[in-house]
Protein backbone atom coordinates (compact mmCIF):
# COMPACT_ATOMS: atom_id res chain seq x y z
CA UNK A 1 0.00 0.00 0.00
CA UNK A 2 1.27 3.53 -0.70
CA UNK A 3 1.35 6.50 0.98
CA UNK A 4 2.39 10.40 0.74
CA UNK A 5 3.05 12.23 3.70
CA UNK A 6 1.80 15.76 3.37
CA UNK A 7 0.88 18.68 4.67
CA UNK A 8 -2.29 19.89 6.64
CA UNK A 9 -2.98 18.04 9.84
CA UNK A 10 -6.25 17.86 10.85
CA UNK A 11 -7.51 20.11 8.10
CA UNK A 12 -5.98 17.75 5.40
CA UNK A 13 -8.70 15.71 4.92
CA UNK A 14 -11.68 17.38 2.47
CA UNK A 15 -14.44 19.02 4.76
CA UNK A 16 -12.53 19.95 7.70
CA UNK A 17 -11.05 23.13 8.82
CA UNK A 18 -9.21 24.29 12.28
CA UNK A 19 -8.33 27.13 14.04
CA UNK A 20 -6.07 28.45 17.17
CA UNK A 21 -6.85 31.80 19.26
CA UNK A 22 -5.05 32.60 22.69
CA UNK A 23 -7.93 33.18 25.17
CA UNK A 24 -5.20 33.53 28.27
CA UNK A 25 -6.80 30.60 30.15
CA UNK A 26 -3.60 30.42 32.29
CA UNK A 27 -2.44 34.41 32.45
CA UNK A 28 1.58 33.12 32.09
CA UNK A 29 0.24 31.80 28.48
CA UNK A 30 1.62 34.00 25.27
CA UNK A 31 0.99 31.59 22.24
CA UNK A 32 -2.27 30.06 21.08
CA UNK A 33 -4.32 27.83 23.50
CA UNK A 34 -7.57 26.71 22.28
CA UNK A 35 -8.04 24.79 19.22
CA UNK A 36 -11.17 24.15 17.39
CA UNK A 37 -11.63 21.47 14.46
CA UNK A 38 -14.65 21.36 12.50
CA UNK A 39 -16.15 19.54 9.37
CA UNK A 40 -18.84 20.99 7.24
CA UNK A 41 -20.71 17.51 7.24
CA UNK A 42 -21.86 15.20 10.04
CA UNK A 43 -18.59 12.91 10.61
CA UNK A 44 -18.46 8.75 11.92
CA UNK A 45 -17.05 9.20 15.03
CA UNK A 46 -15.34 7.57 17.60
CA UNK A 47 -12.87 7.38 21.00
CA UNK A 48 -10.88 6.07 23.09
CA UNK A 49 -10.21 7.45 27.32
CA UNK A 50 -7.92 6.94 29.88
CA UNK A 51 -8.14 4.38 32.13
CA UNK A 52 -7.31 6.11 35.00
CA UNK A 53 -10.03 5.88 37.51
CA UNK A 54 -10.30 9.75 38.10
CA UNK A 55 -11.36 11.13 34.70
CA UNK A 56 -11.39 14.62 33.79
CA UNK A 57 -15.11 16.01 33.68
CA UNK A 58 -14.26 16.99 29.93
CA UNK A 59 -13.77 13.19 29.10
CA UNK A 60 -16.67 12.24 31.18
CA UNK A 61 -18.73 14.54 29.03
CA UNK A 62 -17.53 13.67 25.75
CA UNK A 63 -17.43 10.06 26.60
CA UNK A 64 -21.05 10.39 26.57
CA UNK A 65 -21.41 13.26 23.29
CA UNK A 66 -19.90 10.39 21.62
CA UNK A 67 -21.51 7.38 22.72
CA UNK A 68 -24.02 7.77 19.61
CA UNK A 69 -20.85 7.55 16.85
CA UNK A 70 -21.01 11.14 15.58
CA UNK A 71 -19.53 14.11 15.97
CA UNK A 72 -18.88 17.25 13.68
CA UNK A 73 -16.94 19.79 16.22
CA UNK A 74 -14.02 19.60 18.88
CA UNK A 75 -12.77 22.38 20.79
CA UNK A 76 -9.58 21.95 23.25
CA UNK A 77 -8.03 24.15 25.30
CA UNK A 78 -4.55 23.75 26.81
CA UNK A 79 -3.72 24.96 30.35
CA UNK A 80 -6.15 23.62 32.77
CA UNK A 81 -6.80 20.57 32.70
CA UNK A 82 -10.93 20.44 33.78
CA UNK A 83 -10.11 17.48 36.48
CA UNK A 84 -11.28 17.13 39.62
CA UNK A 85 -13.58 19.62 39.66
CA UNK A 86 -16.76 18.23 40.34
CA UNK A 87 -20.40 19.21 39.13
CA UNK A 88 -18.91 22.86 37.84
CA UNK A 89 -16.24 21.44 35.65
CA UNK A 90 -18.75 19.28 34.37
CA UNK A 91 -21.21 21.91 33.63
CA UNK A 92 -18.23 24.00 32.09
CA UNK A 93 -17.40 21.45 29.25
CA UNK A 94 -21.39 21.12 28.53
CA UNK A 95 -21.47 25.12 28.12
CA UNK A 96 -18.62 25.11 25.87
CA UNK A 97 -20.59 22.52 23.62
CA UNK A 98 -23.84 24.17 23.71
CA UNK A 99 -21.83 27.96 22.50
CA UNK A 100 -19.83 25.96 19.78
CA UNK A 101 -23.10 24.56 18.82
CA UNK A 102 -24.59 27.91 18.50
CA UNK A 103 -22.05 29.40 16.61
CA UNK A 104 -21.35 26.65 13.98
CA UNK A 105 -25.21 26.37 13.85
CA UNK A 106 -24.61 21.82 14.60
CA UNK A 107 -26.44 19.75 16.98
CA UNK A 108 -24.88 20.62 20.82
CA UNK A 109 -24.62 16.48 20.63
CA UNK A 110 -22.06 16.54 17.78
CA UNK A 111 -19.60 18.85 19.64
CA UNK A 112 -16.69 17.20 21.50
CA UNK A 113 -14.63 18.75 24.02
CA UNK A 114 -10.99 18.33 25.45
CA UNK A 115 -8.88 20.05 28.07
CA UNK A 116 -5.25 19.83 29.17
CA UNK A 117 -3.03 21.46 31.80
CA UNK A 118 -3.66 22.12 35.58
CA UNK A 119 -5.11 19.40 37.47
CA UNK A 120 -7.76 20.73 40.22
CA UNK A 121 -8.64 24.02 39.24
CA UNK A 122 -11.85 25.43 37.86
CA UNK A 123 -11.77 26.29 34.02
CA UNK A 124 -12.16 29.79 33.41
CA UNK A 125 -14.93 28.83 30.94
CA UNK A 126 -15.86 32.05 29.79
CA UNK A 127 -12.84 32.88 28.55
CA UNK A 128 -13.16 30.51 25.92
CA UNK A 129 -16.76 31.47 25.27
CA UNK A 130 -15.62 34.90 24.94
CA UNK A 131 -12.91 34.15 22.46
CA UNK A 132 -15.08 32.04 20.24
CA UNK A 133 -16.23 34.44 17.36
CA UNK A 134 -12.45 34.55 16.70
CA UNK A 135 -12.09 30.88 17.01
CA UNK A 136 -15.04 30.48 14.00
CA UNK A 137 -13.54 33.20 12.03
CA UNK A 138 -10.18 31.92 11.63
CA UNK A 139 -11.36 28.29 10.76
CA UNK A 140 -9.08 27.37 7.94
CA UNK A 141 -7.06 24.72 5.39
CA UNK A 142 -4.21 26.40 7.14
CA UNK A 143 -5.83 26.89 10.61
CA UNK A 144 -3.98 23.39 11.46
CA UNK A 145 -0.79 25.49 12.38
CA UNK A 146 -2.07 27.27 15.23
CA UNK A 147 -4.35 24.29 16.19
CA UNK A 148 -1.03 22.65 17.01
CA UNK A 149 0.08 24.82 18.77
CA UNK A 150 -2.89 25.91 21.03
CA UNK A 151 -3.00 22.20 22.35
CA UNK A 152 0.94 22.27 23.73
CA UNK A 153 1.74 22.25 27.15
CA UNK A 154 5.67 21.33 28.26
CA UNK A 155 6.05 19.81 24.69
CA UNK A 156 8.92 21.45 23.02
CA UNK A 157 7.70 20.38 19.66
CA UNK A 158 4.41 20.36 17.91
CA UNK A 159 3.24 17.12 16.93
CA UNK A 160 1.46 16.46 13.59
CA UNK A 161 0.93 13.59 10.58
CA UNK A 162 -1.38 14.29 7.27
CA UNK A 163 -1.13 11.67 4.82
CA UNK A 164 -3.18 10.37 1.01
CA UNK A 165 -3.71 7.24 0.04
CA UNK A 166 -6.19 5.21 -2.13
CA UNK A 167 -8.62 2.75 -0.40
CA UNK A 168 -11.66 1.24 -2.39
CA UNK A 169 -10.14 2.65 -5.29
CA UNK A 170 -10.77 6.48 -3.69
CA UNK A 171 -8.26 9.16 -2.73
CA UNK A 172 -8.59 9.48 0.80
CA UNK A 173 -6.30 12.08 3.08
CA UNK A 174 -6.34 11.83 6.89
CA UNK A 175 -4.60 13.47 9.03
CA UNK A 176 -3.56 14.50 12.97
CA UNK A 177 -2.63 16.27 15.73
CA UNK A 178 -1.70 15.11 19.31
CA UNK A 179 0.11 17.18 22.42
CA UNK A 180 1.89 14.87 24.82
CA UNK A 181 5.27 15.21 26.48
CA UNK A 182 4.86 14.44 30.13
CA UNK A 183 2.41 12.20 32.21
CA UNK A 184 2.78 9.83 29.47
CA UNK A 185 1.74 6.19 30.11
CA UNK A 186 -0.74 5.20 27.93
CA UNK A 187 -3.38 2.44 28.10
CA UNK A 188 -6.73 2.71 25.29
CA UNK A 189 -5.83 6.35 24.58
CA UNK A 190 -3.37 8.91 24.20
CA UNK A 191 -2.73 12.63 25.31
CA UNK A 192 -5.03 15.00 23.18
CA UNK A 193 -5.21 13.75 20.18
CA UNK A 194 -7.68 14.06 16.92
CA UNK A 195 -7.82 12.32 13.66
CA UNK A 196 -9.74 13.63 11.01
CA UNK A 197 -10.31 11.99 7.25
CA UNK A 198 -12.62 12.02 5.02
CA UNK A 199 -12.64 8.12 4.50
CA UNK A 200 -16.36 7.04 3.91
CA UNK A 201 -16.83 4.11 7.01
CA UNK A 202 -19.17 3.47 9.33
CA UNK A 203 -18.72 4.75 13.05
CA UNK A 204 -18.83 0.58 14.25
CA UNK A 205 -15.63 -0.10 12.34
CA UNK A 206 -13.90 3.11 13.02
CA UNK A 207 -13.84 2.24 16.66
CA UNK A 208 -12.76 -1.31 15.74
CA UNK A 209 -10.24 0.26 13.82
CA UNK A 210 -8.95 2.96 16.34
CA UNK A 211 -8.72 0.22 18.77
CA UNK A 212 -6.44 -2.45 16.42
CA UNK A 213 -4.43 0.52 15.81
CA UNK A 214 -3.91 2.15 19.03
CA UNK A 215 -2.91 -1.32 20.32
CA UNK A 216 0.56 -1.00 18.64
CA UNK A 217 1.02 2.49 18.53
CA UNK A 218 0.03 4.84 21.31
CA UNK A 219 -0.40 1.99 23.69
CA UNK A 220 3.08 1.33 22.96
CA UNK A 221 4.55 4.52 24.28
CA UNK A 222 5.70 5.58 28.27
CA UNK A 223 7.54 8.78 29.24
CA UNK A 224 7.41 8.67 32.80
CA UNK A 225 4.76 5.57 33.93
CA UNK A 226 1.86 8.29 34.41
CA UNK A 227 -1.47 7.78 32.79
CA UNK A 228 -3.34 11.30 32.60
CA UNK A 229 -6.43 11.67 33.63
CA UNK A 230 -7.36 13.43 30.57
CA UNK A 231 -5.73 10.26 27.32
CA UNK A 232 -8.23 11.11 24.96
CA UNK A 233 -7.87 9.84 21.30
CA UNK A 234 -10.64 10.75 18.81
CA UNK A 235 -11.45 10.24 15.27
CA UNK A 236 -13.95 11.62 12.90
CA UNK A 237 -14.44 10.61 9.01
CA UNK A 238 -16.65 12.77 6.99
CA UNK A 239 -17.09 10.22 3.64
CA UNK A 240 -16.02 12.92 1.12
CA UNK A 241 -13.85 10.66 -0.51
CA UNK A 242 -16.37 9.30 -2.11
CA UNK A 243 -15.49 5.77 -1.23
CA UNK A 244 -17.89 2.78 -0.63
CA UNK A 245 -18.59 2.87 2.87
CA UNK A 246 -16.89 0.60 4.67
CA UNK A 247 -19.31 -1.40 7.03
CA UNK A 248 -17.69 -4.85 7.71
CA UNK A 249 -13.83 -6.39 7.31
CA UNK A 250 -12.03 -6.58 4.31
CA UNK A 251 -9.64 -5.54 1.88
CA UNK A 252 -11.04 -2.06 2.20
CA UNK A 253 -11.47 -2.19 6.16
CA UNK A 254 -7.23 -3.50 5.79
CA UNK A 255 -6.06 -0.61 3.52
CA UNK A 256 -7.74 2.00 6.30
CA UNK A 257 -6.42 0.56 9.22
CA UNK A 258 -2.73 0.18 7.83
CA UNK A 259 -3.03 3.94 6.68
CA UNK A 260 -3.90 4.46 10.51
CA UNK A 261 -1.16 2.70 11.91
CA UNK A 262 0.94 4.63 9.57
CA UNK A 263 0.12 7.61 11.17
CA UNK A 264 -0.23 6.80 14.34
CA UNK A 265 3.37 5.12 14.17
CA UNK A 266 4.59 8.37 13.89
CA UNK A 267 2.70 9.99 16.01
CA UNK A 268 3.95 7.49 18.73
CA UNK A 269 7.41 8.31 17.74
CA UNK A 270 6.86 11.81 17.58
CA UNK A 271 5.57 12.01 21.67
CA UNK A 272 8.05 9.24 22.85
CA UNK A 273 11.11 11.96 21.30
CA UNK A 274 9.30 14.84 22.77
CA UNK A 275 8.77 13.40 26.53
CA UNK A 276 10.11 15.97 29.08
CA UNK A 277 13.31 16.69 29.42
CA UNK A 278 14.03 14.24 26.75
CA UNK A 279 17.45 14.25 25.00
CA UNK A 280 16.59 10.85 23.12
CA UNK A 281 14.32 8.73 21.20
CA UNK A 282 14.46 4.95 22.85
CA UNK A 283 12.51 2.46 20.57
CA UNK A 284 12.63 -1.32 22.08
CA UNK A 285 12.20 -3.86 19.71
CA UNK A 286 11.38 -7.37 20.40
CA UNK A 287 11.53 -10.01 17.65
CA UNK A 288 10.96 -13.99 18.10
CA UNK A 289 8.20 -13.86 21.15
CA UNK A 290 5.40 -16.58 20.84
CA UNK A 291 3.01 -14.09 20.91
CA UNK A 292 2.21 -10.66 20.17
CA UNK A 293 1.25 -9.28 23.49
CA UNK A 294 4.33 -10.78 25.25
CA UNK A 295 6.77 -8.91 22.30
CA UNK A 296 4.83 -5.97 23.17
CA UNK A 297 4.41 -6.25 27.02
CA UNK A 298 8.48 -6.77 27.41
CA UNK A 299 8.99 -3.79 24.67
CA UNK A 300 7.27 -1.48 27.07
CA UNK A 301 8.99 -2.97 30.08
CA UNK A 302 12.03 -2.20 29.05
CA UNK A 303 11.36 1.27 27.83
CA UNK A 304 9.21 2.36 31.17
CA UNK A 305 12.24 1.02 33.53
CA UNK A 306 13.66 4.43 35.30
CA UNK A 307 16.93 2.28 35.46
CA UNK A 308 17.03 2.02 31.52
CA UNK A 309 15.92 5.06 30.82
CA UNK A 310 18.46 6.58 33.13
CA UNK A 311 21.67 4.54 31.60
CA UNK A 312 20.52 6.01 28.39
CA UNK A 313 20.92 9.30 29.69
CA UNK A 314 24.21 8.44 30.78
CA UNK A 315 25.13 6.43 27.34
CA UNK A 316 25.83 3.62 29.35
CA UNK A 317 25.45 0.25 27.46
CA UNK A 318 23.88 -1.36 30.47
CA UNK A 319 22.40 -4.27 29.58
CA UNK A 320 21.84 -6.43 32.74
CA UNK A 321 18.87 -3.27 33.27
CA UNK A 322 17.06 -4.49 29.71
CA UNK A 323 17.23 -8.06 31.21
CA UNK A 324 15.67 -7.43 34.66
CA UNK A 325 13.09 -5.20 33.48
CA UNK A 326 11.97 -8.02 31.40
CA UNK A 327 12.44 -10.48 33.76
CA UNK A 328 10.15 -8.88 36.00
CA UNK A 329 7.31 -8.02 33.45
CA UNK A 330 5.58 -11.06 33.36
CA UNK A 331 5.80 -11.33 30.26
CA UNK A 332 7.14 -14.87 28.89
CA UNK A 333 10.45 -15.40 27.14
CA UNK A 334 13.63 -17.35 27.18
CA UNK A 335 16.27 -15.95 28.78
CA UNK A 336 19.05 -18.65 27.85
CA UNK A 337 18.21 -17.88 23.85
CA UNK A 338 17.76 -14.44 24.60
CA UNK A 339 20.28 -11.81 22.87
CA UNK A 340 21.09 -7.82 22.89
CA UNK A 341 21.71 -5.58 21.05
CA UNK A 342 21.80 -1.51 20.34
CA UNK A 343 21.81 -0.06 17.03
CA UNK A 344 21.35 3.52 15.57
CA UNK A 345 18.59 4.42 13.37
CA UNK A 346 20.69 3.42 10.27
CA UNK A 347 21.74 0.01 11.84
CA UNK A 348 18.64 -0.49 13.00
CA UNK A 349 16.97 0.12 9.33
CA UNK A 350 19.59 -2.05 8.36
CA UNK A 351 18.29 -4.93 9.88
CA UNK A 352 14.49 -4.97 9.44
CA UNK A 353 15.00 -4.16 5.72
CA UNK A 354 17.98 -7.35 5.18
CA UNK A 355 17.30 -9.18 8.55
CA UNK A 356 20.70 -9.15 10.19
CA UNK A 357 22.92 -6.92 12.05
CA UNK A 358 26.97 -7.00 12.08
CA UNK A 359 28.09 -6.25 15.76
CA UNK A 360 31.03 -4.44 15.67
CA UNK A 361 30.01 -1.73 13.46
CA UNK A 362 29.67 1.37 13.59
CA UNK A 363 25.96 1.32 13.51
CA UNK A 364 25.30 -1.76 16.01
CA UNK A 365 26.77 -3.67 18.77
CA UNK A 366 25.60 -6.91 20.42
CA UNK A 367 26.43 -6.85 23.85
CA UNK A 368 24.49 -10.10 25.20
CA UNK A 369 24.14 -13.09 22.93
CA UNK A 370 21.63 -16.61 24.05
CA UNK A 371 22.05 -15.66 27.48
CA UNK A 372 25.67 -15.09 27.89
CA UNK A 373 27.18 -11.29 28.28
CA UNK A 374 30.23 -10.29 25.34
CA UNK A 375 33.59 -8.60 25.47
CA UNK A 376 32.29 -5.54 23.49
CA UNK A 377 34.03 -2.04 22.72
CA UNK A 378 32.38 -0.02 25.29
CA UNK A 379 33.68 3.43 23.36
CA UNK A 380 31.40 2.23 20.43
CA UNK A 381 28.32 1.86 22.66
CA UNK A 382 28.38 4.74 24.00
CA UNK A 383 29.23 6.30 20.69
CA UNK A 384 25.52 5.11 19.98
CA UNK A 385 23.86 5.58 22.75
CA UNK A 386 24.87 8.98 22.46
CA UNK A 387 23.14 9.40 19.20
CA UNK A 388 19.32 11.30 19.26
CA UNK A 389 17.89 8.43 18.59
CA UNK A 390 18.84 4.97 19.71
CA UNK A 391 17.08 0.94 19.28
CA UNK A 392 17.55 -1.31 21.66
CA UNK A 393 16.75 -5.03 19.71
CA UNK A 394 15.77 -8.16 22.34
CA UNK A 395 16.21 -11.36 19.72
CA UNK A 396 14.29 -14.36 21.21
CA UNK A 397 13.72 -17.30 19.78
CA UNK A 398 10.25 -18.39 21.55
CA UNK A 399 8.53 -18.14 18.43
CA UNK A 400 7.65 -15.66 15.52
CA UNK A 401 5.98 -12.18 16.99
CA UNK A 402 7.25 -9.07 17.36
CA UNK A 403 6.46 -5.89 19.32
CA UNK A 404 7.89 -2.35 19.25
CA UNK A 405 7.74 0.15 21.96
CA UNK A 406 8.86 3.96 22.39
CA UNK A 407 10.77 6.10 25.24
CA UNK A 408 12.65 8.43 25.75
CA UNK A 409 15.66 8.95 28.36
CA UNK A 410 15.30 9.70 32.22
CA UNK A 411 16.91 13.23 33.16
CA UNK A 412 17.93 16.04 35.23
CA UNK A 413 15.15 18.74 33.35
CA UNK A 414 12.51 16.05 34.01
CA UNK A 415 12.29 16.87 37.73
CA UNK A 416 12.69 20.62 37.03
CA UNK A 417 10.06 20.57 34.86
CA UNK A 418 7.46 18.82 37.39
CA UNK A 419 8.93 19.95 40.48
CA UNK A 420 6.56 23.25 39.96
CA UNK A 421 4.33 22.66 37.10
CA UNK A 422 1.59 23.61 39.34
CA UNK A 423 2.97 27.28 40.01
Amino acid sequence: MQFSFIDGGVAAAEGFTASGVLNKIKASRTTYDTALIYSDTICNAAGVFTQNRVKAECVKFTKKQIENGKAQAVIMNSGNANACTGSEGYENARKEAKAVSEKLKVSENDVLVCSTGVIGQQLPVQKILDGLDESVAKLSKTGNVEARQAIMTTDTKYKEVALETVIGGKKVKMGTMAKGSGMIHINLGTMLSVVTTDAAISSEMLEKALRISVAGTYNCVSIDGDTSTNDTLLILANGKAGNAEITSEGAAFDEFVEALNTLNTQMAMKIAADGEGATRLVTCNVVGADTVENARGLAKAVICSNLVKAAFFGADANWGRILDAMGYSGYFFTPEKTSVSFLSRAGSKRYFENGKQNGGDEKSIKVFDHGVPLNFDEDLAKKILLEEAVDILVELEDGSAKGTAWGCDLTYDYVKINGDYRT
